[in-house]
């Protein structure tokens, strides 16, 4: 564990202290080598438990793909990040990649804490310096309102759980991670053990988003940069899912009959989004609610509890998290030459920018999860186990599928086909940076279609 976090919080002070003119090289340079030493992780000893232990925490098959995707994304934030910070003043600059560097730090010890009270404090610490990037880097004048509706949200949905974690302890006298999956849930008494159910549940659920409490992450996503928004639907999402699968092992007695309107949310949530996604007229937007879309899916296949959609859940949050962020990068680039996110303006960019509109296409089918990609493989999990926890769901989730098909052909269509209009004609090409921030969201979605059991959780 130590030999990726303490380089991790090594880059702080470098970052400090690196002349100006060496800056973004160094920090990217750092930060891909800490990404390539956390690729060690994959390897683990034993085929189920935990390994590369110490005292406060450890990995095991559920957290190490989310732990290699925080560390592969802190290069490719640095590489996105350079052309919009151009401008500032060099300490900023340093602050900008600074508050990059704590978050992954926060989220490696969030998804390795082997204490719940420890994954709470990195839950709740990743808020203070996504807070700040969305309101002091972001695009918008109301970028000060996406951030209150941030905190606010998660603020809410987080201080039950911190109720519910002490009433853990109160009854369980520990929080520990190893301890407690063993032992039965706490005996409260009657209808306490439902709130307590639903205290649990609620910070996840606002963080995942589920449909209902979704509404900070589209104003989120939209007013943020364009870091903000690749940390946020990549992995931030992701802690929620985590999150879950972690907790309802624990809560297992009682979540049976109380997950029922949670999955109906979730399932509904995924129809409605996916429709809002068909009338979006603002690019990002739509990448934002197509990304509510899919976590609904994830929280519908988390609340049914079976190994088959835990592995479901955990393939579609890994590669959602690369899509997602790949298409987040391609909206950066149409906005920094077009500047504006409406996609009615910038049509037609295949004649201009042909290579692009390749990654356009790829990341566009890897969002309709086409066959043999890890979205399709998530995607038929987890609606295969809801097909068999109730039959019904299949209306839902297959809707769901077909409107996801629609709207990113007409996000692609949107954006890259027609004639180009007059006022975009004198576009800048494409530099190499932006060519490899591709390629590298690519090349691991594309590694994975060879060896899928690295992501598949507990049931590999």
């Amino acid at each position: 564990m130590l030999k990726v976090l303490v380089p991790t919080i090594m880059l702080i002070p470098t970052i400090w202290f690196t002349p100006a003119k060496n800056l973004w090289s160094t920090a990217l340079i750092n930060s891909f080598i800490v990404a390539l030493i956390s690729l060690v992780w994959l390897k683990t000893p034993m085929n189920s438990g935990w390994s590369f232990m110490n005292t406060f925490m450890a990995t095991d098959l559920l957290s190490t793909p989310l732990l290699i995707l925080t560390c592969w994304l802190l290069p490719l934030m640095i590489l996105a990040s350079q052309h919009h910070t151009q401008e500032e003043p060099i300490n900023r600059q340093r602050m900008f990649i600074i508050l990059l560097t704590s978050l992954q730090v926060f989220l490696i010890l969030a998804f390795s804490a082997t204490e719940i009270i420890m994954f709470y404090i990195m839950f709740e610490a990743t808020l203070i310096p996504t807070l700040i990037i969305i309101t002091r880097w972001g695009n918008q004048t109301e970028r000060l309102n996406a951030g209150t509706y941030f905190l606010f949200y998660t603020l809410a949905g987080s201080l039950p759980l911190l109720i519910a974690l002490l009433v853990l302890y109160n009854n369980m006298s520990t929080l520990s991670l190893l301890i407690l999956q063993f032992n039965a849930s706490p005996q409260l008494p009657l209808y306490a053990d439902k709130l307590w159910w639903v205290a649990c549940m609620l910070a996840f659920l606002v963080k995942m988003p589920l449909y209902g409490v979704h509404l900070w992450l589209p104003k989120a996503h939209v007013e943020a940069p364009i870091a903000g928004s690749m940390i946020l639907a990549a992995v931030l999402l992701k802690l929620g899912g985590y999150g879950m699968m972690r907790i309802t092992v624990i809560l297992q007695p009682v979540s049976k009959e109380l997950a029922y309107p949670f999955i109906i949310f979730a399932l509904w949530g995924v129809v409605m989004t996916s429709s809002i996604c068909l009338r979006q007229a603002d690019l990002k937007s739509l990448i934002a609610y197509s990304s509510v879309s899919h976590m609904g899916l994830v929280a519908a296949a988390i609340l049914i509890q079976t190994p088959l959609s835990f592995a479901g859940a955990i393939i579609l949050m890994i590669a959602h998290g690369l899509t997602s962020s790949l298409l987040f990068c391609l909206a950066n680039s149409v906005y920094e030459r077009t500047h504006s996110r409406t996609m009615i303006l910038a049509r037609g960019l295949n004649t201009a920018l042909p290579l692009m509109t390749a990654w356009w296409l790829t990341a566009s089918l890897a969002n309709l999860a086409l066959p043999p990609l890890p979205n399709l493989m998530g995607e038929l999990t987890i609606i295969t186990s809801l097909f068999n926890w109730c039959p019904w769901t299949l209306i839902l989730t297959g809707a769901g599928t077909v409107i996801t098909a629609a709207y990113s052909l007409y996000m692609f269509l949107m954006t890259q086909r027609g004639i180009l209009p007059l006022h975009i004609t004198n576009l800048t090409p494409n530099y190499s940076r932006e060519h490899l921030l591709m390629i590298l969201h690519i090349i691991p979605l594309l590694l994975l279609m060879l060896k899928p059991e690295l992501i598949w959780g507990w049931t590999s």
